[in-house]
């Protein structure tokens, strides 16, 4: 199966050697649970965007710092990427600002949360598990960095997960669409960089509830298979 990852932004300079860029973490994170799994990268933020949408088997976008509401140029392109993703019934899994973008494209609405900055580890709780879940704990712990949140979901989402913190935290549309608003690929050591970056833009107070939360184990790893069993499925 071959994964085009929709790169979305790119990794701060100072951060690239050691975590490298995003489709970087993506392939080592998925790679590791299916090695049969083939990867290409399309720079949307860059203006690289597939020939045509069956090029790859399926589609995989990633977060960035940008908002979804942006009047950016590679944003709206993306949206209509989206769609035809959507009417073909390709799988796609969104990733934060994918997440966001998938609602934005397809009737949803995302904006700046009332609730402010989302930073460390949250737990998420499923309400219904899915064939592609694993069917243990349905509480998960993931690695969030995120302000804007979706408030209405596309037309036919189905909510599975969510925290006192993200209403929409996981999201599934048909059997081709699933949307997580938290990082998988993201690593303590990266979420640390992260949050380090952004302490005056956060606030003290988040800054050291984020960073307190990363004395509990994330679970990328879980999640990643639930990603794997999902595109396989």
């Amino acid at each position: 199966m071959k994964i085009g990852i929709l790169k979305t932004d790119a990794v701060n300079p100072k951060f690239v050697r050691e975590y490298g860029e995003y489709p970087d973490m993506f392939t080592s994170l998925l790679g590791e649970v299916d090695p049969d799994l083939e990867f290409v990268t399309y720079d949307v933020e860059e203006g690289q965007f597939p020939a045509d949408v069956d090029e790859v088997d399926a589609y995989l976008m990633t977060g960035s710092k940008s908002s979804v509401y942006e009047d950016k140029a590679w944003i709206a392109r993306s949206m209509d990427l989206i769609r035809e993703i959507n009417a073909r019934k390709k799988k796609l899994v969104g990733i934060c600002f994918g997440h966001q973008l998938v609602a934005q494209a397809l009737g949803g609405k995302t904006e700046k949360s009332s609730k402010g900055w989302g930073q460390g580890l949250h737990t998420h709780s499923f309400s219904t598990a899915p064939g592609w879940h694993d069917g243990e704990n349905p509480d998960f712990h993931i690695l969030v960095s995120h302000q804007d949140q979706v408030v209405e979901n596309a037309e036919g989402a189905e909510v599975l997960a969510s925290s006192d913190f993200c209403e929409n935290a996981v999201v599934q549309i048909g059997d081709h669409i699933l949307t997580f608003q938290g990082h998988p690929e993201f690593t303590p050591g990266y979420s640390t960089e992260i949050m380090n970056l952004r302490r005056e833009m956060i606030g003290e107070k988040i800054y050291e509830e984020g960073m307190a939360s990363l004395a509990t184990a994330e679970q990328g790893d879980r999640v990643a298979r639930w990603i794997v069993n999902f595109l396989r499925s």
